[in-house]
């Protein structure tokens, strides 16, 4: 006997919806999630200034100050005016004809200024988000930063896991002390070999100095990835020698790599970290921390809607493949916000330039507005003694990339990483079985320090974040404001993109996540209905 087949009424799909609701909704969510952004507002852009304060003999700016690498400049290292102006022009246009018109000067190309003139379509755009002016060079902060990357540079190849015997670490600790405005973290007031070259957020002084997310065995479906690197041979820096250095400014070819090829390792020093951020793939971090919580089985936030749940898992929502999705997709957009910052507000120049201008300025050959405390520091006569220069060397051969240091962009995406992580995860989920390298980085050690008990989930998320920040500064080609204020413009850009999703899920759900300022905050339906109300200029 044939069966009948079902009609085509009962073949319709299920739902609380049919297909032609569901488009007016689709429609509807649409409208919300641009009108929480809209409702965001739009912050103001202001820069520090040096542009239009710092002039040459002849009364016209001269833009010592600016980022220019890549452009022709003169004997000093001083950009050509003329030539900076076709830089301004093109970002002043945005037509992409007026960028191909750029004067460079030996053939490096810039990098990317365009991406800071895209749009995001989730999240907050780029252009509404703001960080504070920069420092200026006439200004101490300005200066305790510089003296920081000169010791960094100075202690690269030594050990972490040595700095509180270290007799030059302490030098570096106790000069640090001395600056009136140098912002890393302190105790009593003071700069320790504890605190040396850390972060400033809860959990970046708990524990060994690296994360364990930058070293525990990553689990990737059926690999088992271990976190050893090839590594740069210790003691090799770069433009440390004036000509080298001036041809770097001109966008001129640079040096190889010096790697040490006898065996990987684990993160030890400055110099292994450093090399880290040379090469990684920028949220490539935050996806290994990703999979080792998820292979650890770290429990979820409590806002998951399958965690309680008697007969559902997670997976392409709130699961296993939501996060690891969710966590890569902010970067690109944390990356516009920043390369608008980067281009179109500050122009900061970098590390590597302001080296320059402190070695034209002891050896006699020009005068600069520079806060006089950088010049002040034992680190200067002991970069002097042994290169010759008072330029700060440098771990990369080609120096700092081809784009402007504040913000950064290694910094911007790791906020908005992290934040995802802190938001998915519970924050207070202590890791277990913490490890560091040993002195050759071949082995992980157990950790057993007192504070092994208080290493939580949210604590090594920002230390994973402060690592890798401060590992780019420790390369010599960020500042430390670089890394403090860009992981809150892409914790920002983390914010809103989970705000706009929360309209979208079918589950009722929020998330709870600590800020880097130490707040509290829940995302969900409820806590965004405010910003959805209509509002024009």
């Amino acid at each position: 006997m044939t069966k009948e087949r079902p009609s085509r009424q009962e073949c319709q799909e299920l739902g609380p919806e049919n297909n032609k609701q569901r488009r007016k909704s689709s429609r509807s969510i649409r409208r919300q999630a641009a009108q929480i952004a809209f409702n965001r507002g739009a912050a103001d852009h202001v820069c520090n200034g040096e542009q239009q304060d710092y002039r040459g003999a002849d009364g016209n700016p001269n833009y010592i100050a600016n980022f220019s690498k890549g452009l022709p400049h003169n004997e000093l290292g001083e950009v050509k005016p003329e030539v900076y102006k076709s830089l301004l022009k093109a970002l002043e246009s945005g037509k992409p004809q007026d960028f191909e018109t750029i004067g460079l000067g030996l053939g490096h190309k810039f990098t990317n200024p365009q991406a800071g003139l895209g749009f995001d379509l989730e999240g907050p755009d780029g252009h509404a988000l703001a960080i504070p002016p920069a420092p200026r060079i006439d200004s101490a902060e300005n200066s305790g930063e510089m003296v920081e990357l000169y010791w960094m540079a100075l202690l690269r190849d030594i050990n972490f896991t040595d700095y509180a015997n270290d007799p030059l670490v302490a030098e570096a600790a106790a000069d640090l002390s001395k600056l009136s405005d140098f912002r890393g973290p302190k105790v009593g007031g003071c700069v320790t070999p504890a605190t040396l070259f850390r972060g400033i957020h809860a959990g970046d002084l708990v524990g060994p100095y690296i994360s364990q997310f930058l070293l525990k065995d990553i689990p990737y479906g059926s690999l088992t990835i271990s976190q050893k690197q090839k590594t740069v041979q210790r003691d090799i820096n770069y433009l440390t020698d004036y000509e080298t250095w001036l041809n770097i400014q001109n966008g001129g070819k640079a040096k190889e790599d010096a790697f040490d090829n006898t065996t990987r390792r684990h993160i030890r020093n400055v110099r292994d970290i450093g090399q880290y951020v040379h090469v990684d793939a920028l949220y490539e971090a935050y996806l290994n921390a990703c999979l080792i919580l998820l292979g650890l089985k770290a429990p979820v936030d409590e806002g998951n809607p399958y965690k309680n749940s008697k007969t559902q898992i997670g997976f392409g929502t709130f699961g296993d493949p939501h996060v690891l999705s969710l966590v890569t997709e902010v970067a690109t957009r944390a990356l516009k916000a920043v390369w608008f910052q980067k281009w179109y507000v500050h122009r900061r120049f970098r590390p590597e330039a302001f080296g320059g201008l402190i070695h034209n300025q002891l050896t006699g050959r020009a005068k600069y507005p520079i806060n006089d405390e950088v010049f002040r520091t034992s680190a200067l006569e002991k970069v002097h003694s042994r290169y010759g220069t008072y330029l700060l060397p440098i771990a990369f051969p080609e120096g700092s990339p081809t784009h402007p240091a504040y913000g950064a962009g290694h910094a911007t995406v790791a906020g908005a990483c992290v934040t995802i992580l802190k938001a998915w995860f519970d924050e207070s989920w202590v890791i277990p079985e913490p490890v560091f390298p040993n002195a050759e980085g071949t082995e992980l050690c157990e950790y057993n320090g007192a504070d092994a008990g208080q290493m939580t989930v949210g604590g090594e998320l920002n230390k994973i974040a402060a690592n890798i920040s401060i590992a780019r500064n420790g390369a010599g080609v960020h500042w430390r404001s670089d890394y403090t204020e860009s992981v809150k413009l892409g914790e920002q850009i983390a914010i809103g993109v989970l705000q706009e999703q929360s309209l979208t899920f079918n589950e009722d759900n929020f998330f709870n996540l600590t800020k880097f300022d130490g707040q509290k905050i829940k995302i969900s339906r409820d806590e965004v209905k405010d910003l959805m109300e209509e509002k024009d200029d």
